[in-house]
């Protein structure tokens, strides 16, 4: 909706375009296989820009070695289908924006994270360095890439935030000490970042997609135990976390002090910097 209402062409791909709904009009919904570029190749040619944001949710389930290789897989099939259709047109798109993740810097403690921070060597960072890899080549056909480093999307529509505010479930809860620091970003930051970057022929390379005030997991539950009239629940001790997800624990316990040092750098405005009007505006 927003590129819409700047005046863009928006063409949709989706695996079942059933289940687009709520969209405005204008946009064109066109059914993919999520792997290859079979049917859509063309829609690329001419293109001003492709936002390549596909792959399995690695939140769904326990990381089991099936469950590992199919949020893998799913990323970088979707960013090797994306080359291969740039590859067969005559004019390239302007600009490719490449999905990937915080989670690509690793556990860094109280270290502030910036995009000149190296990656790390867990599951988590090795397989998001392969994400970008998948469509980082197309800078030798002279296409501008780009790579949002995102953290967690904080969204009235659910995702992170709608499993957060349910009465039993344990997101909302504190992990471990609640001292690592947990990346965040409203969704309207994010949707607008996008947009900027996209016609911002200046950007390129990677971004860090996350709010310029990062806080600790403890304080995220605070603020949101206030905004929703609630107590913060027992925290859930780090061995027992591990017990029960395995290693998708890291994902909750590594501590990511991430900040958008180059969106800064590029005058970008948040229009929520801070927890508290990002909550109070999704929560109202």
């Amino acid at each position: 909706m927003e590129l819409v209402g700047r005046g863009h062409d928006v063409t949709l791909l989706s695996r079942d375009p059933k289940k687009a709904i709520g969209l405005p009009d204008e946009v064109r919904i066109e059914r993919w296989d999520a792997h290859t570029a079979d049917g859509w190749a063309s829609l690329v040619d001419g293109a001003g820009a492709i936002v390549n944001l596909s792959g399995e949710n690695i939140a769904a389930g326990r990381w089991t070695p099936e469950r590992k290789r199919r949020i893998r897989e799913s990323r970088l099939n979707a960013g090797q289908a994306v080359v291969r259709a740039i590859e067969t047109v005559p004019n390239k798109p302007g600009v490719v924006v490449q999905a990937s993740g915080i989670g690509i810097y690793g556990d860094c403690g109280d270290e502030e994270v910036t995009e000149e921070t190296p990656p790390g060597h867990d599951f988590l960072a090795q397989f998001a360095i392969e994400w970008e890899h998948s469509t980082s080549r197309l800078q030798n056909l002279g296409v501008r890439w780009l790579a949002i480093r995102t953290g967690v999307v904080l969204s009235s529509a659910g995702g992170a935030l709608g499993r957060m505010i349910l009465p039993r479930y344990f997101y909302a809860r504190r992990f471990g000490s609640g001292l690592q620091w947990f990346p965040w970003i409203h969704i309207a930051d994010e949707v607008g970042a996008i947009s900027f970057l996209i016609e911002n022929e200046a950007a390129y390379g990677s971004f860090n997609l996350s709010a310029p005030n990062p806080v600790t997991n403890a304080m995220f539950c605070e603020r949101l135990g206030k905004e929703l009239g609630r107590p913060v629940p027992i925290p859930i001790p780090s061995s027992l976390l591990s017990m029960f997800l395995g290693e998708m624990a890291t994902a909750l316990l590594y501590s990511q002090r991430a900040v958008p040092q180059r969106l800064l750098q590029m005058d970008f405005t948040f229009r929520f910097p801070g927890i508290d009007l990002a909550l109070q505006d999704l929560l109202r």
